[in-house]
């Protein structure tokens, strides 16, 4: 999903996949899929595409594991509100004002400044605030600062705040510039716009937290992470614990009140588990967070599971506050044979992981993968999705219990009958024969190289004695990232991997080289934009392993840039040798982790990671734009209705969600439970 990758509970590898957009050339904005034309799209806007998903199987649980779905999913739509205001203070102040006028609005709704402000009100509930969930910049409005400001005059008067800091939030492109500012060198607390931290500085949060670090405890608390930092009245720094009866608890009582009607109809081990997640939220203890993930990932029996929570601390230039996500799921029977292959061999690839031996796993324990059909997405998950969780992200916790890897069949399914007919590997793609391995064999790639980036790549590998997992502070996301899309690709061309029946050749590895290594130089940077450095934790990752492979291979030509009229292309040329420069880039990540040596993560990252060449950059823009297609995607959700005869409920009916803007208002009524303030 979207979260530490290794840390917490979902690894997210949040993987935007691009898709065709049944608007042709047109302007994105407004552009709402008509019937018939590719079902799977149901709103284009801006630079992102809203898809739907299915749930297949769903029809034919048993009534109990429905139930469970049923309440697990309202479990999830009740935290929505927590996220917006951790991505930024003002979030829910300036999306109800947007709402507010959106539903009462009088006046002429073909004018520019309604349309520019009806697509700004669609990015805002996608990012789930007024910052890019990607790139982190604050949105630009296209409607006038004059307009809206009669329009608040006339439809939204009751603010929580002035009405020109309002304005001024909007407006002023200099004010709360950016979510999450991860730049070397600077106070990444106090350039941040995230509502993690308030009145305390970078040197003052590290030493908040160092003081209460115990450097003898073999199972040390993720401190921090269910907490914002403030200062008090006394100029005190304090915890504001995110809990019932301190801070979001509004929306966490609601929270509980459907996991405690999960807990209900749930069999063990899991009642045991939603139960101990509830006492969690009720004490805001850490240690009852823990008591959860061993609970947790020790259930691999149960067909329904879930995430619920703080779990992944991507959205913190320090990487401790932990977002809340959401998500609920049951196993695809059928397509889990190749994750639990890959689970039985797992002692076989750490013993056999180009890395030191002393940071090897010397016994591997509790690795479970398997495929799933997810049946609800919220927080962090929502509405864009990973396509792959690994938690716990607990460095002790994954050691002593093991950890669970999923890969969400439904999701991908969804992204690849929209990326149909989109004419992308034509124009990016050089050669016929990568093109068509791509065709035959991408499918297959991606999804091996998510199953083993969360199955083996997160869970592999140890830290040295004395090593708390810390160490690498705002380049830990990255690294960790980096560190299992390694371990991915290197096994990924394995011979062991047509042994075992994975692949039935090692062309399926040549595709998603070929793939990884364009989008790593190239193809992703149509999400950032232009003359921006990338800040995103993925997408440094892929540019820093892209990038590092190119400069140890160019002596060999291992990976080549290539002009062809007039275009840029890169083109691997020895695939075995790139394999092994997975390994050595492997081998040097997992000792930058394993012994926590900060200063040569943070030449890594920042060598490799961050910059963009400019004129590259226009020209991926510029051919990009000419396809038509936008690079991020996300989803709606299906909804669940409880059917009763005669005073008892006999099923659980889903129903198909396709209107973007219904169901973002429908939440924002329903399901919103916290002031504008916190």
């Amino acid at each position: 999903m979207k979260m530490k990758t290794a840390i917490l509970i979902a690894t997210t590898m949040v993987i935007t996949t691009l898709s065709f957009s049944s608007c042709g050339n047109k302007p994105a904005e407004g552009c709402q899929a008509q019937q018939g034309e590719q079902p799977w799209i149901v709103d284009r806007f801006d630079d992102i595409k809203v898809l739907r998903y299915e749930v297949p199987g769903f029809e034919n649980l048993p009534l109990n594991q429905k139930l469970l779905v049923y309440y697990l999913a309202q479990a999830t739509k009740c935290g929505r509100d927590i996220l917006f205001d951790q991505n930024f203070k003002y979030n829910l102040t300036v999306r109800r004002a947007l709402e507010q006028i959106y539903t009462a609005y009088e006046g002429d709704k073909e004018s520019a400044d309604w349309k520019a402000m009806e697509k700004y009100l669609k990015k805002v509930w996608f990012a789930n605030g007024i910052h890019h969930h990607y790139s982190n910049d604050k949105f630009r409005p296209e409607f006038s600062r004059e307009w809206f400001a009669q329009q608040v005059d006339k439809y939204a008067k009751e603010l929580p705040i002035e009405k020109s800091l309002l304005l001024d939030i909007i407006f002023d492109e200099n004010l709360y510039a950016v979510r999450l500012n991860q730049t070397d060198g600077v106070d990444m607390v106090t350039e941040s716009a995230c509502n993690y931290y308030e009145g305390v500085t970078m040197a003052e949060v590290e030493k908040f937290y160092a003081e209460m670090i115990d450097e003898n405890d073999p199972r040390p608390i993720s401190y921090g992470l269910n907490s914002k930092l403030v200062k008090d009245n006394e100029g005190n720094i304090v915890e504001r614990v995110w809990k019932m009866g301190g801070m979001y608890s509004a929306a966490i009582e609601k929270i509980v009140f459907w996991l405690e009607k999960a807990a209900q109809v749930a069999d063990e081990p899991q009642k045991s588990i939603i139960n101990a997640l509830v006492n969690y939220y009720r004490t805001g203890d850490l240690r009852e967070f823990d008591r959860y993930n061993v609970l947790w990932v020790g259930d691999n029996s149960s067909n329904i599971d879930f995430v619920n929570g703080f779990i992944e601390d991507y959205g913190d230039p320090l990487g401790r506050k932990a977002s809340w996500e959401g998500t609920v799921n049951f196993m695809d029977s059928l397509a889990c044979r190749r994750t639990q292959i890959i689970a039985a061999n797992a002692q076989w690839f750490e013993d056999n992981a180009p890395i030191n031996p002393a940071f090897r796993k010397k016994e591997v324990k509790g690795v479970s993968a398997k495929v799933i059909t997810v049946a609800m997405l919220g927080g962090d998950c929502y509405p864009a999705t990973p396509i792959g969780i690994n938690l716990p992200n607990a460095d002790w916790i994954r050691k002593e219990y093991g950890s669970k890897s999923v890969t969400i069949d439904n999701i991908t399914y969804a992204y690849s009958k929209a990326a149909q007919g989109n004419g992308f590997n034509e124009e990016f793609m050089l050669r016929e024969e990568d093109r068509a391995r791509i065709k035959e064999h991408g499918k297959l790639g991606d999804d091996l190289h998510t199953d083993l980036h969360e199955c083996l790549g997160h869970g592999s590998g140890q830290l040295a004695p004395g090593v708390k997992g810390g160490e690498l502070k705002s380049y830990t996301s990255t690294l960790e990232e980096t560190r299992a899309d390694l371990f991915g690709l290197y096994y990924l061309g394995d011979p062991k991997m047509v042994e075992i029946g994975l692949i039935p050749s090692l062309d399926v590895a040549k595709a998603q080289y070929a793939t990884y290594i364009m989008n790593g130089m190239m193809t992703q940077f149509s999400r950032i934009e232009l003359g921006k450095n990338v800040e995103e934790s993925h997408m440094r990752n892929r540019k820093l392993i892209a990038e590092w492979c190119y400069e140890k291979g160019k002596k060999d030509n291992v990976i080549e840039w290539v002009k062809q009229d007039g275009k840029s292309y890169i083109v691997v040329n020895d695939f075995e040798a790139l394999r092994k420069l997975f390994g050595e880039l492997l081998f040097e990540v997992q000792r930058i982790k394993s012994t926590g040596d900060y200063e040569a993560g943070r030449k890594l990252v920042e060598d490799y990671a961050v910059k963009i060449d400019y004129d590259l950059h226009k020209e991926v823009l510029e051919r990009y734009g000419n396809l038509g297609i936008e690079p991020y995607s996300g989803f709606v959700n299906p909804d669940y209705e409880l059917i009763e005869k005669d005073g008892e409920i006999v099923d659980v009916k889903l129903i198909a969600k396709s209107d973007y803007i219904e169901q973002m208002m429908h939440y924002s009524k329903e399901w919103s439970f916290l002031p504008s303030i916190n």
